[in-house]
């Protein structure tokens, strides 16, 4: 089948470069970002798990040799093909030969497609409707931008990996490895490499491995070698031989490597595609240089405007929503004027373009066509009209009106069912968008949090009833819930905000039952690993059965804590448990909320063992993300006593019993991970929110024989004040809501 993979170079034999290449995962040198330990592609690679990919990076960077580490390492059939030799001639050969398998012994076939950009839309149009039906896996390389080079809907049914240059660190262990490497290097031999000489190579390779591998292998086969008695100068020499490799040698084995600027010798696409990166890129110089020497070979204006359109939806959409108008309004203005005079609105919307904020989040559509395709779901019965079969069915029963809301809007399911969780839409930072950003996720994640709050439940139930004509308690408790989900949501960003986190990281949440960390993070890092630890059972089985409706490889790893059942303990595995549990012993960040509820005796021994674990699983340079309510910072009842002697009376009792034993403060927090071996950064965050205390609550507090505060504050004020202090909350709690002040101890840890 004319697999490039299937036959082995011998020792000796060949390219160094391609002798060189790595057989399995552990001889991939760099790229630790898409397959070091724990890391997506890794996990889909050992698990043969694999969908179609595309390999996206600079020459040199390791597509190939990932390509060859698959075929190395799956059970299926392995072909491959290079976009440049073949056409669809051979993509039918490979197709019938992969449905074949498919057909008589449930096999699969991954097909590898070297240069896949080189491809015309024809080409790749043939590939298309084989990988959608699963007869082939398609794993692509490109040095070029899949997303602008590859047909969209290929790039939509793969997963992309963006392959960096290697650091001058990988490349110089992938020199030494050559070096030493007696079967397929030169470790026959004794290399004596002058002082400076591997340094050189690795800086003008440029994070190119071929191009480094190819310049050793220059200087060494082309050095001079002491032959013995007998022996003629040539190569190879005998084992043992000693061969020097000057600086000189080595600099006159590597040149400057010629840019990339070439596709197909095609000067119309080479200059338009060089004229939409400058303009998406927001480089207004670039952009009128290529504008310019399109005009003067005497491009045709409408195919230039025609991308610009594109380009204004593509590249810039709601981070400037004017930008479109703008440039529809210059190619009209063309229209009528023409050339000469009608450079003034070509420069004009080339200029806007360049200089308006960017975002791609419309892309995200392509993610939602794909879903209508595949779920051909009911509409909830909430969102059905009730105007024909309202009354017979219960169409549009439990449908919440947003506009008798406060700031009209109520959270309520819009997706169906079986999308719950589901994400399409992902605002950008930028411009416009930027500014509605906040907003957008604000009320995402609290119909996320409802959603896990009636996870108990079935059908399509109501949530968040509460309106303008709602007068009883529970109206006021459901409009409450909007003002603690915008709470839960400032904890959860200045969690993931001091965590600082890249979308390769791997992360480990203590203590997450409720989602909170959970879903944003999944979000933030789709390349890395997101691990749960959560105190029950039934606390997994719901956040699981949430994570359903994402793709197998995307889902967290979820496992209850090893303090059982609603423990107190430190909420942390030790590295082998959590290479047990989620298949990766180290991580990035460990981030948790709250992770002490109660403030017992042993709370030290709880932060100091909580510290030392952490600083076992974290990578060096990772961090610790801790934010608690120490109890004594919290809310005082004194405060809202209007009697003066009283609240007096009261507020020194209350400080008497959250300064007393059992209680700890934040600096015992700190003590721990500074002693555990961590540099720590702390502040205070001011906690507010409209808080409703019920009747069971004030029970709960004033029982003077089961509450530690009732028994402490009635003993300190006397039957008859604790008496007149619980008829004055009992009052005062039914005029409606509290304002409830406490705060927070925010700890950022590094290792």
């Amino acid at each position: 089948m004319g697999d490039l993979f299937s036959a082995k170079t011998p020792a000796g034999e060949g390219p160094l470069a391609d002798r060189m290449r790595p057989q399995t995962l552990e001889d991939i040198i760099g790229q630790d970002h898409i397959v070091g330990p724990g890391r997506l592609l890794r996990r889909a690679i050992q698990a043969d798990r694999l969908s179609s990919l595309i390999f996206y990076g600079p020459p040199g960077t390791g597509k190939t040799s990932l390509a060859r580490v698959i075929a190395n390492t799956t059970r299926a059939s392995f072909e491959s093909l290079n976009a440049v030799l073949t056409g669809i001639k051979d993509i039918r050969e490979a197709i019938d030969r992969a449905d074949e398998r498919r057909r008589l012994y449930d096999r699969r076939t991954i097909l590898f497609v070297d240069e896949v950009h080189r491809w015309n839309k024809a080409q790749q149009d043939a590939l298309l409707p084989w990988v959608e039906n699963g007869t082939v896996i398609l794993v692509g390389a490109t040095t070029e931008n899949p997303f602008f080079e590859v047909n969209r809907a290929l790039v939509s049914r793969s997963r992309v990996f963006q392959l960096k240059p290697l650091s001058p660190e990988n490349l110089m262990e992938t020199a030494r490895r050559c070096l030493a490497d007696r079967e397929r290097g030169y470790g026959r031999w004794k290399v004596i490499v002058e002082e400076g000489a591997l340094e050189h190579l690795v800086e003008v390779s440029g994070g190119d491995a071929r191009s480094l591998l190819n310049a050793v292998e220059l200087a060494v086969e082309t050095s001079v070698w002491n032959p013995g008695a007998g022996e003629a100068q040539g190569w190879p020499p005998p084992p043992g031989a000693e061969i020097r490799v000057s600086l000189e040698a080595a600099a006159e084995s590597i040149q400057r490597r010629a840019l990339l600027y070439d596709r197909d010798g095609d000067y119309h696409f080479d200059t338009i595609s060089a004229f939409i990166k400058s303009v998406r890129g927001s480089d207004p110089d670039g952009a009128l240089y290529w504008l310019a020497k399109m005009i003067r070979a005497g491009e045709d204006p409408d195919f230039i405007f025609r991308r610009m359109i594109i380009l204004a939806g593509e590249d810039v959409g709601l981070a400037d929503p004017n930008a479109i108008g703008v440039v529809m309004a210059c190619a009209q203005a063309f229209d009528r004027i023409g050339f000469p005079e009608g450079n003034f609105p070509l420069i004009e919307a080339c200029l806007y373009l360049a200089t308006a904020p960017k975002s791609n989040s419309a892309l995200n559509f392509f993610d939602v066509m794909k879903e209508v395709e595949r779920e051909n779901a009911e509409v909830p019965k909430h969102l059905r009209d009730a105007s024909r079969d309202g009354e017979s069915f219960g169409h549009g029963e439990g449908y919440i009106y947003p506009h008798a809301y406060r700031d009209h809007w109520a959270a309520q399911q819009y997706l169906p069912s079986s999308l719950v969780g589901k994400l399409f839409y992902m605002p950008s930072s930028m411009g416009y968008e930027g500014k509605i950003r906040e907003e957008v996720l604000r009320k995402r994640e609290l119909q996320a949090a409802i959603v896990l709050g009636d996870a108990g439940r079935t059908g399509d139930a109501e949530v968040l009833t509460w309106s303008a004509a709602s007068k009883g308690r529970e109206g006021w408790f459901k409009r409450l819930e909007s003002g603690r989900s915008g709470l839960l949501l400032a904890d959860r960003e200045r969690i993931l905000g001091a965590a600082a986190m890249n979308r390769h990281d791997r992360l480990l949440i203590a203590r997450g039952d409720d989602g909170l960390l959970l879903w944003e993070s999944l979000r933030r890092c789709p390349e890395g690993l997101c691990a749960c630890l959560v105190g029950s059972e039934s606390a997994r089985e719901t956040l699981l059965r949430y994570a359903a409706t994402l793709d197998e490889e995307e889902q967290p790893r979820i496992a209850v804590a090893p303090d059982g059942e609603g423990g107190e303990g430190t909420g942390l595995p030790g590295p082998e448990e959590a290479e047990q549990w989620f298949g990766c012993p180290v991580y990035d960040h460990i981030l948790a909320r709250e992770p002490w509820r109660r403030g017992g005796t042993n709370a030290e021994d709880l932060f100091r063992e909580f510290a030392e674990r952490a600083f076992r699983l974290l990578a060096a340079g990772g961090n610790a993300v801790v934010l608690q309510s120490p109890p004594r910072l919290g809310e005082r009842i004194s405060r809202f006593v209007t009697d003066q002697g009283l609240a007096e009376k009261l507020r020194e009792a209350e400080e008497a019993f959250f300064n007393g034993a059992g209680f700890w403060d934040s600096g015992a927090l700190e003590a721990a991970f500074k002693g555990a071996g961590f540099e720590t950064e702390s502040r205070i965050v001011e906690q507010k929110e409209e808080r409703l205390i019920g009747t069971a609550d004030l029970g709960l507090w004033f029982n003077s024989e089961h509450s530690r505060w009732g028994g402490f504050i009635k003993k300190r004020l006397g039957d008859r004040d604790f008496s007149l202090l619980e008829n004055t909350m009992r009052e005062l709690v039914k005029q409606g809501p509290l304002t409830w002040n406490w705060k927070s101890f925010l700890l950022t840890a590094r290792k």
